[in-house]
C-alpha cells in the first residue's frame, strides 16, 4: 500500500538522517537509502489517482468534498516526489540532506494528508 511504504520511507529516513553521514556511497545503508527513495517516488507517483480510484470503489461521499481534499493531497505529493527526485539525483547524499528532506514543509504536510485520509476511509 502506499502509505505504507511512504510513512516506512519516512521512519528510515528519520534513523539515516541520525546517523551522521556525509555520503551514502559504499555503505550498506546507502544502498537501502536509495531504494527507500525509489519506493517513496513510485508511492508518489500516481498517489491522486489511487485515490480517486479509491473514493469511486468505495463510494465515499460528499464526493465534491473528496475532491478538494484530494487536489490538497496532489499538491502536497507533486511538490514532495520533486524534492524526492532532487535528492535522488544526488551523487552522494549525506544524512543531513535526508534530514532536510524529513523536515520539508510538504512532506510533513503529505503524512499529515495521509494519515488523515487513513482514518476517513477506514473510518
Amino acid at each position: 500500500m502506499r502509505i505504507d511504504a511512504i510513512e516506512e520511507s519516512y521512519h528510515f529516513f528519520l534513523a539515516y538522517a541520525a546517523r551522521g553521514l556525509t555520503s551514502d556511497q559504499g555503505s550498506k545503508t546507502g544502498g537501502e537509502l536509495r531504494g527507500f527513495l525509489e519506493k517513496t517516488e513510485s508511492a508518489l507517483d500516481g498517489l491522486r489517482s489511487a485515490f480517486d480510484s479509491l473514493v469511486t470503489e468505495e463510494s465515499l461521499l460528499p464526493g465534491e468534498m473528496w475532491s478538494d481534499v484530494l487536489e490538497v493531497l496532489a499538491t502536497d505529493a507533486s511538490a514532495t516526489l520533486a524534492a524526492v527526485r532532487l535528492v535522488s539525483s544526488r551523487e552522494g547524499i549525506s544524512s543531513q540532506l535526508i534530514d532536510n528532506l524529513n523536515a520539508n514543509i510538504h512532506f510533513r504536510a503529505l503524512l499529515t494528508d495521509l494519515f488523515l485520509l487513513d482514518e476517513l476511509i477506514g473510518a
